[in-house]
């Protein structure tokens, strides 16, 4: 019994997890979006115009890589529960669904 409450625990709390990277992948998404630049040219990506002082101007990449890594987390945590549901146990598949609605209520 302490077995299976602790793997339920766990499948909670990856359910969690995974509703707080999908939240983080999105501000970070809108932070990007706010950091690209007006203009698309290659020197505007590159380099921001002189002058500008904007901290966000010119770090849109870098929230891009962090997205990218934010999305290879989330889908690490996503199969890692799908895998746990896939058990056929009905107290890891509440686990999972509880965790889930805690972690997107949160």
């Amino acid at each position: 019994p302490a077995g299976m409450a602790l793997s339920v625990l766990l499948i909670l709390l990856l359910s969690v997890l995974y509703e707080a990277v999908k939240m983080g992948k999105a501000v970070l998404l809108r932070r990007a979006l706010q950091a690209l630049p007006r203009s698309l040219s290659r020197e505007e990506l590159v380099e921001p115009e002189e002058g500008n002082t904007d901290p966000g101007q010119g770090r849109w990449f870098q929230y891009h890589v962090c997205q990218t890594l934010f999305h290879v987390v989330q889908v690490v945590l996503g199969y890692m529960v799908m895998l746990a549901v896939m058990s056929y146990n009905a107290w890891i598949f509440l686990g999972a669904i509880l965790g889930s609605t805690l972690g997107y209520f949160v």
